[in-house]
């Protein structure tokens, strides 16, 4: 009996559709905070020949995370994560942005680098968000990538005085889930683990169309006109690259980011298009 078990955080589009490329032969446990959401994933992927289990799981919480990794072990070795829960600033407060995607994503990387198999892989989904933010100072940049991971959210960083809404905590957050997974990536190593992370940007997924019928929507839809792309992406170009970063074709790969975004962030930084720096 196959013993190798992948664990998927966050039952929505592009993790189902990385999920359907590396679990084949293998346990697929799926964690979300919605029953609803799980119970329909499971079926889909029951039907389509996968061996599924679900657990409700709250990422903010770390005795729910430490319940999944229970769990997990129970069903086998743990040879694949992939965290792609998460809120969304049109969704959620600023304190719910920081709980969930920053403090939650920390916790599950500290949690499963204690348990990962020799071989396994992961994958965070952070975002293009993230490289929206101008350059953090060294110690900053520290700061959020090593503090104790209960300390995390009292840095000063973090504070209402720099984090005035909840785009900011959004972007600071998944700023900070790029460096976790760089800082964590080392205590990963020393179980024969890596961790890489994917920060896609317009992808068609419930969570995307929130934003695009949101506040910042028709900003949103003028940028695909500056896109090489002219279009968002779909769940299944992230997956590609997840499953390439999770193969062992990719063994030489670890504590990195990917910026998969059809140009956005260039555009961002180096273009002359006012509805993308807006």
């Amino acid at each position: 009996m196959n013993k190798e078990v992948v664990v998927l955080f966050g039952a929505g589009a592009i993790g189902e559709a990385i999920v359907r490329r590396v679990s084949a032969g293998r346990k697929l446990l799926l964690a979300d905070y919605s029953e609803e959401k799980l119970v329909e994933m499971k079926k889909t992927l029951s039907e389509a020949g996968f061996e599924v289990g679900t657990i409700k799981a709250d990422l903010s919480s770390r005795e729910s995370i430490k319940e999944v990794v229970k769990k997990a072990q129970s069903l086998g070795d743990i040879m694949g994560l992939v965290n792609a829960a998460g809120v969304s600033p049109s969704q959620a407060s600023v304190e719910q942005v920081l709980k969930v995607d920053l403090y939650g994503t920390s916790v599950l990387l500290e949690e499963f680098g204690k348990v990962m198999a020799p071989g396994g892989s992961g994958i965070v989904i952070s975002s293009q968000s993230g490289h929206r933010l101008p350059g953090l100072s060294v110690e900053d940049n520290k700061a959020l990538a090593m503090t104790p991971t209960e300390e995390l959210l009292d840095l000063p960083i973090l504070q209402s005085d720099v984090i005035t809404d909840s785009l900011a905590a959004y972007q600071y957050s998944k700023r900070t889930n790029v460096l976790r997974v760089a800082a964590e990536s080392v205590n990963w190593q020393k179980r024969g683990a890596r961790i890489n992370a994917i920060s896609p940007g317009i992808i068609m997924t419930p969570l995307a169309l929130d934003e695009l019928n949101g506040p910042r929507g028709d900003g949103y839809k003028k940028m695909f006109d500056s896109m090489v792309t002219k279009r968002p992406g779909t769940p299944d170009e992230i997956a590609s690259l997840a499953e390439l970063l999770m193969d062992r074709r990719s063994a030489f790969i670890t504590g990195s980011d990917f910026l998969a975004d059809g140009g956005i962030t260039a555009q961002y930084w180096y273009g002359d298009v006012s509805e993308v720096r807006n």
